[in-house]
Order: C-alpha cells, then sequence, then structure tokens
C-alpha cells in the first residue's frame, strides 16, 4: 500500500493520479516486472491517498510509482480482506 500526502487536491486530480499509476504498472510488467495496480482511497478531509498494489517488492512498487511521479509518504506492506472472504 502507498500512502500520500496530496494537499488540495480535487476528485478529477486524483483520478489522473491513479490513471498514471495504472499506466505505470502496466508498463512495469510489460517491461518484465509484474506489478499491479488494484485501486486507490482518497480521505478529503485528511488529504490523505491510498493506493493497493500487487508486485514482487516494494523496489518494484517504489520504481513503477517514482515513473509516474507521484509523491508518496511511505509503502508498507499490508493485507488484504475482501468482504467475501470472511463470514
Amino acid at each position: 500500500m502507498i500512502e500520500r500526502f496530496l494537499p488540495g487536491v480535487t476528485a478529477s486530480e486524483v483520478r489522473v493520479t491513479a490513471a498514471r499509476a495504472k499506466h505505470e504498472a502496466v508498463r512495469s510488467t510489460q517491461e518484465g516486472t509484474t506489478v499491479q495496480y488494484l485501486e486507490s482511497m482518497f480521505s478529503v478531509e485528511d488529504e490523505t491517498g491510498f493506493c493497493l498494489f500487487e508486485g514482487p517488492s516494494r523496489e518494484a512498487i517504489r520504481e513503477a510509482n517514482a515513473r509516474a511521479q507521484i509523491p508518496f509518504e511511505r509503502i508498507a506492506e499490508v493485507i488484504h480482506i475482501s468482504a467475501e472472504e470472511v463470514d
């Protein structure tokens, strides 16, 4: 998971940012390092965004985000559990 602080960002800018992240994940995969962009969430109140990726390493995810030129605070490994996976 990528954590971003994006002060003053609009909903349309969040979409553009997500599209750039997805594009660079696809590009990384085409170049031989499988990185998958999964989804983004953004808290308007806190001006903080969270983007979920899958990849072989933090470095691969870091590289895809650096190429997309999207600032981020940190990368954290997370466990994702969907509603369908629990009773």
